[in-house]
């Protein structure tokens, strides 16, 4: 079932237009979006079409060939529309498709199948772009919610394959968890079970038991004051579950699932105007939610009523923007770890100050953007993690460390590069021997230079673990970057570190480091 919006009339735009194409487990959608002249965006065109990708990858392992061609053929037809616009795919975005594409065994297939058919490189979301879609999300509804800011909140997605949470804590997050448990993966496991209605909720209700309890489990030791759900499915209903307000009290969506269950996906499509796909899998939706609701004992329901693909669109065309809150966010969850691996936290601190110090000082040397700097604030945190696995070689245990652990907000690229950065933070510089360092691309991979000489020079100069530089004066002369650290009587130490440190950053930036006197 199509769904477009026509073009709004532009205003105020500054700039080209900003779109976004989402390959979703259920539907494909684009958004066209003006940037206006406050940075801000604005949907000007939206259009949806049904693909059943997620019944493919959970019912089969693959997608068909038929829903590849099927997917194919409505980016056609999107593209013509762009040109009808007077735009082309090279003006697209962002190309992104749901993260349970890269459990189909024929992923890469079906991401080259549209590459050669359409020109569009296919990025798979990962979890942790997930994570930071739905903080996304989660941040408009505490505009909605002002209670959100200071009582302990459950924000539950569930999705189509896995269910994710994210806990606030006085309008900031302290702990979010994923599950394997999803609004399609349920509807394909009970599908063999040939249940109906309320039977069929008893079937759903037994699938996710051992998840449910999981969750009950990691948020035993909180009072959960409040439940805000979302996803596609159970937004597609938002309006009919609103009965009086915002919130949906649990008799209303217990009753509701009830009647849903007594129809048929046809008699769902018509009620509700959903798709087939999406009436599929809205049994599940609301039986989850449902019992992740009484989990908690909690007489109502949060469910935002403004539509989950349009934001979604929207999001993922600003996720590499995200600063500020956001930023703290990513700090709070990196601190968290170095804190369980013991690492000294004043020493990380201080090493970020200095990093940060360093970045902007010499942004037309690096010309590296925000998000750059939150992974080197965030390596400065951790590099240090691998000794509570031994001090010998702790840089390479910072990187193994690093890299099988999860920050909350970072993608797997993010936390690839927090985690060379930290390990070549100390001793070899990056070589195209190390596989993690290799397999990046090339502007990655200097990336990772750029970044680790940047935080080789400041942790010179944090050489001591004991804060002893406070300021530092910088000026370029003669291929050189001389350091001036003021209120420091005798760097002998930090000279001496700087000489092993510093080679990294001349080989990057062409200039020598000097530590001068402090007259």
């Amino acid at each position: 079932m199509p769904k477009s919006r026509k073009p709004a009339a532009a205003s105020h735009a500054a700039g080209p237009p900003s779109i976004a194409l989402h390959i979703g487990a259920s539907s494909v959608s684009m958004m066209v979006a003006e940037r206006r002249s406050d940075g801000t965006l604005a949907p000007v065109d939206f259009l949806e079409q049904p693909a059943p990708l997620a019944s493919d990858i959970f019912r089969q392992g693959t997608v068909s060939l038929a829903t590849t061609e099927r997917v194919v053929s409505i980016i056609k037809g999107y593209q013509k529309a762009l040109s009808e616009l007077g735009l082309s795919s090279a003006d697209i975005t962002r190309t992104a498709a749901t993260n349970i594409l890269s459990e189909a065994r024929n992923h890469e297939t079906v991401t080259n199948r549209i590459r050669i058919a359409c020109g569009l490189k296919v990025e798979t979301i990962d979890d942790g772009e997930m994570t930071r879609l739905i903080y996304l999300k989660t941040r408009r509804r505490l505009q909605d919610l002002p209670a959100m800011r200071k009582d302990n909140t459950l924000v539950v997605h569930v999705g189509p394959g896995n269910t994710r949470a994210l806990l606030f804590q006085n309008g900031r997050i302290t702990r979010y968890s994923s599950y394997r448990l999803g609004t399609h993966r349920t509807r394909e496991a009970v599908e063999g079970s040939h249940a109906e209605g309320t039977a069929l909720l008893r079937v759903i209700r037994e699938h996710a038991f051992g998840n449910l309890a999981q969750i009950r489990f990691d948020y035993s030791d909180v009072e959960i004051d409040g439940l805000v759900a979302i996803g596609y499915e159970i937004q597609s209903v938002a309006e009919s579950l609103h009965r009086k307000g915002p919130s949906c009290s649990l008799k209303t969506l217990r009753q509701f699932t009830a009647e849903a269950a007594d129809m048929s996906d046809v008699e769902l499509v018509k009620r509700f105007r959903l798709d087939y796909q999406t009436a599929e899998a809205l049994l599940p939706a609301l039986e989850i939610n449902l019992a992740i609701a009484e989990t908690f004992k909690l007489p109502e329901i949060h469910i935002p009523d403004s539509e989950y693909e349009q934001g979604l669109l929207h999001d993922l065309l600003v996720s590499r923007e995200l600063t500020g809150a956001f930023a703290e966010e990513v700090l709070r969850s990196a601190r968290i770890l170095a804190e369980r691996y013991q690492s000294d936290p004043s020493h990380g601190e201080h090493v970020g100050n200095l990093c940060a110090r360093f970045f902007a000082e010499l942004q037309d040397l690096h010309h590296l953007d925000a998000h750059d700097a939150l992974l080197l604030q965030v390596a400065a945190i951790l590099h240090e993690v691998g000794t509570y696995v031994s001090p010998r070689a702790h840089h390479k245990h910072s990187e193994y460390l690093i890299l099988h652990s999860e920050v909350f907000g970072l993608d797997r690229l993010d936390v690839t590069i927090v985690a060379l950065v930290a390990r070549y933070h100390r001793h070899s510089c990056p070589v195209l021997d190390h596989p993690s360092y290799a397999a990046l691309s090339v502007a990655d991979r200097i990336r990772v230079s750029k970044l680790a000489a940047l935080l080789r020079v400041a942790d010179a100069l944090e050489r001591t673990h004991a804060q002893r530089v406070s300021q530092i004066e910088m000026r370029r002369e003669n291929g050189k970057l001389r350091l001036r650290l003021p209120g420091l009587g005798d760097a002998a130490v930090e000279r001496l570190a700087m000489a092993s440190k510093a080679d990294l950053f001349e080989h990057v930036f062409g200039l020598s480091v000097v530590i001068d006197e402090d007259n």
